[in-house]
């Protein structure tokens, strides 16, 4: 992914990149990593990716994700996608033992990221106040639902549910029409950046003032974040405004001859070229048309043209013969981006080996740093796969563990 040149050191580990020292901005920073589903975790992931040592701690059900549905037999496509890079532990945090080992944990990790309900952590003494006691320097993140007060702070949160109550999918949805699902999770998705660039910030401003604090995260805030452009409503204006930045139905995905292609033609320069090689210039030269807000108004009379113009070539020919004229590109799947020339370009897929599942390509390298390139990626833990190392590097002998695993206070 890089040409960095390995140190003796790091080439020596190099072979199991779980042990090996991580490398990039972050490098040095632990972070306990008590989340699950997608949120909390791919944050932690999107720290780890920067050099951070992620140790997960699942309880003994294990992360809920690691049960979604898959068409691989032994493990979830979710949870290897979301949990790359870390080492797994399970601990049951209902046992006193348990908690004392979080607690030592604790005493020397820079971060902790849990997904809890905002009742729950006080009760379990994991809360902000109770840890902030054992490590004055935590920076200690919290992912809720709806945040940390008001009347639904306990109550659970889901993407798809923040998606429907925050007006997004009636938006996605057709004028009067249903509204529509966004799917991807990119409420989860937007909330881990935010977990990452909050952690981030948090660690900057420790090096300054030499305390941690709390941070918060929710799915509420990164649903409204998301629509920072259509959450604006002026003091004169009523209720039913347009909200809708769609420039329509010029700029969106068409059909061609064969397959869907995606068009944006906003600009005069876009919207001149568009005409022109679709042969269609007298389009660009009506002045009925000569602006965005114009051709959304007039869209039900260009879009059957711009529809007979495109069935003559497929989405992929006109992708070509577009080139950097016109913004656009041809539907494709994701199965295609794992040997498109550009991702491997850019050395986004990497290759994983996994105890059960074996090997497998998946993402990688989402910030490119040029001084202080990550470590590479490695595949995502089996449940507990990293108990034994990890309690032992808390000073816990062989026996210890195994009298600990018996009680079932660690798996």
């Amino acid at each position: 992914m890089n040409d960095t040149v390995l140190s003796p050191q790091t080439a020596a580990s190099a072979a199991d990149p779980r042990t090996a020292s991580r490398t990039g901005p972050l490098s040095g920073i632990r972070v306990l990593d008590l989340s699950a589903y997608i949120a909390g975790p791919y944050g932690c992931t999107l720290l780890a990716d920067q050099g951070a040592e992620i140790v997960k701690i699942e309880p003994p059900v294990g992360d809920n994700l690691r049960k979604y549905p898959s068409t691989l037999d032994t493990e979830s496509r979710a949870f290897l996608g979301v949990n790359r890079s870390k080492r797994g532990i399970a601990l049951d945090l209902k046992q006193p033992d348990a908690l004392d080992i979080l607690k030592d944990l604790v005493r020397t990790a820079d971060v902790l990221v849990h997904n809890f309900r905002p009742t729950v952590p006080p009760r379990l003494g994991i809360g902000y106040e109770q840890l902030r006691e054992i490590n004055p320097r935590l920076v200690y993140c919290a992912v809720s639902g709806y945040g940390d007060t008001g009347p639904l702070k306990d109550k659970a949160g889901y993407d798809q549910v923040l998606q429907t109550m925050t007006g997004m999918c009636a938006m996605q949805g057709k004028a009067g029409g249903a509204p529509e699902i966004l799917y991807g999770s990119i409420v989860d998705y937007y909330a881990s950046a935010l977990l990452a660039s909050g952690v981030a910030s948090a660690l900057y401003e420790r090096e300054k003032s030499g305390e941690g604090q709390y941070v918060g995260i929710s799915l509420m805030r990164s649903a409204l974040a998301l629509q920072s452009a259509r959450l604006i409503w002026a003091d004169a204006e009523p209720r039913e405004v347009g909200r809708d930045m769609r420039s329509g139905g010029i700029t969106g995905i068409h059909p061609t001859r064969e397959g869907y292609l995606y068009i944006s033609a906003n600009t005069p320069h876009f919207w001149a070229a568009l005409c022109e090689r679709t042969g269609l210039q007298a389009l660009a030269t009506d002045s009925r048309y000569d602006s965005v807000r114009k051709r959304a108004q007039h869209h039900a009379e260009i879009v059957p043209q711009l529809h007979a113009a495109l069935a003559a070539r497929s989405a992929l020919e006109w992708e070509q013969l577009f080139g950097e004229a016109v913004p656009c590109a041809a539907a494709r799947t994701v199965e295609d981006m794992f040997d498109f020339p550009q991702v491997l370009a850019e050395g986004m897929v990497a290759e994983y080996d996994h105890p059960v599942v074996g090997r497998y390509r998946g993402f990688a390298e989402p910030i490119r740093y040029g001084r202080t390139p990550g470590s590479a990626p490695y595949a995502a833990p089996v449940f507990g796969q990293d108990t034994d190392a990890v309690l032992a590097e808390c000073g816990l002998s062989a026996e210890q563990i195994a009298a600990l695993r018996a009680r079932g206070v660690v798996l």
